[in-house]
């Protein structure tokens, strides 16, 4: 047996924050951020909308397209960054509140590529006789780890989530797929505190090391060349060529590494989905995100072949190759 994807679907925040917004407080500009990045706004979660918040509308919203009621769920994956608690685990928090009250829960940390690890996962967990519909969601509040003192970081980023429900299916709609690691350039992205190593002080918020730090230059280089290899490879083990790709859908961290990625893989222009002038990096949200946007579009059609390709802190990357 094998597994395909019932719905997508997303939710975002109402309040948006543009470029001219930054403008007023960091030394930046529309032209530099619009030219580095390709970003132009991004949602901003409000003082009580928090990451499990995001993901249980999300969620709603999938099982509602996918005409699955909460109690038929036998499981529930939440990745993300940015969870409400170090425990419980923010899945089970959205269970509680959308009354999936069969489902086992649990979350998991793989940065900006954790939508394409979660499928995997549910995939896999598919695979198995007892697991017959799993609800898979990538949700972030990034804002509240963002340094707005930081003109380099806090341009970037923006709050979201999307959710895809996942059943059992006699033809497997899961291709092939491609995941890797890097631990030893963690350093390059990284929240240097507030963990069991470096608890919470005085000290901690006075130095801002409570904020997420990234070295811009170093992860742009690596996550050109991780995300062209695991897109390769995932393409590899699905016995696919890149000309019979339909759409590359690539985490939304910048226009340039999305570019990069698609000429690699010699796709046209058309095959790319691009939204990151309007949502930023949304980490784990990004690729669902995207995926709901070609869905309420239209443009995501039975059959087609997708690439879903990512690359995040830790520093981890990967690909899946899905039927559509």
């Amino acid at each position: 047996m094998g597994a395909k994807i019932l719905s997508i679907a997303a939710h975002v925040p109402e309040k948006i924050m543009t470029n001219k917004d930054f403008e007023k407080i960091v030394d930046t500009s529309d032209e530099w951020i619009t030219t580095r990045t390709g970003i132009k706004e991004r949602h901003i979660a409000g003082e009580n909308e928090f990451t499990s918040t995001l993901a249980t509308e999300a969620a709603k919203k999938a099982l509602e397209r996918a005409n699955v009621d909460p109690k038929e769920l036998d499981m529930i994956v939440v990745a993300s960054a940015t969870h409400d608690y170090w425990f419980p685990a923010t899945a089970c928090i959205v269970q509680a509140n959308i009354g999936a009250e069969n489902a086992a829960c649990f979350d998991v940390e793989a940065a900006c590529p954790g939508f394409v690890y979660v499928l995997e996962i549910g995939r896999g967990l598919l695979s198995l006789p007892n697991y017959n519909k799993i609800l898979v969601i990538g949700a972030e509040t990034l804002t509240k780890i963002t340094d707005y003192t930081d003109r380099t970081t806090c341009v970037l980023f923006g709050d979201g989530a999307g959710a895809a429900v996942l059943e059992k299916s006699e033809e497997d709609h899961f291709l092939g797929s491609y995941l890797k690691g890097n631990g030893k350039l963690g350093d390059l992205l990284i929240l240097p505190a507030c963990g069991t190593r470096k608890r919470c002080s005085e000290e901690v918020v006075k130095n801002h090391e409570h904020y997420l730090k990234m070295q811009g230059r170093e992860v742009f280089k690596h996550a050109v060349v991780g995300m062209q290899e695991a897109a390769l490879k995932a393409l590899e083990n699905a016995g696919i060529k890149p000309s019979e790709v339909d759409w590359l859908v690539a985490h939304q961290a910048n226009k340039r590494i999305i570019d990069a990625t698609r000429e690699r893989l010699g796709l046209p222009e058309e095959k790319v989905y691009i939204n990151i002038d309007k949502y930023g990096n949304t980490s784990s949200a990004s690729i669902p995100i995207a995926l709901n946007e070609m869905y309420e579009k239209g443009l995501l059609k039975r059959g087609q072949i997708l690439v879903l390709d990512a690359f995040g802190a830790g520093f981890i990357y990967g690909a899946i190759v899905i039927r559509w």
